[in-house]
């Protein structure tokens, strides 16, 4: 599985990058980052140990849904949910939608980290 690349800038920065981008004035390189976090702070509690660890059981276990997770993790399902939500809206996490649930699927369990 390959590392993503996760970026650290303030929200103004990231603005005017995407404006950039947007208006074709600059073209974001392959190896740059493709999620980015305002803060080391937010990064940390999107990525702190628990969260790693459970990326880490969504890659060995392939758990067919939400619920069969939490059995495995022995974590709430409303508490997990809302976890992988968030590493969702991030990239890190896919969910996928089958039949009556809903599917985890981690799309890296290694980071580097880009502090601009």
């Amino acid at each position: 599985m390959k590392a993503i690349v996760i970026g650290i800038m303030p929200q103004q920065k990231i603005r005017e990058r995407v404006l950039a981008i947007a208006r074709g004035e600059y073209k974001p390189k392959s190896t740059e980052p493709k999620i980015w976090f305002t803060s080391m702070k937010s990064l940390a509690e999107v990525l702190s140990d628990d969260n790693r660890a459970l990326l880490k059981v969504i890659t060995e276990l392939k758990p067919e849904s939400i619920a069969a997770l939490a059995v495995a993790t022995g974590r709430k399902p409303s508490n997990l949910s809302r976890t992988l939500k968030t590493m969702s809206n991030y990239g890190i996490v896919d969910l996928k939608r089958e039949n009556n649930h809903v599917r985890p699927v981690a799309n890296a369990t290694e980071f580097r980290i880009v502090a601009a």
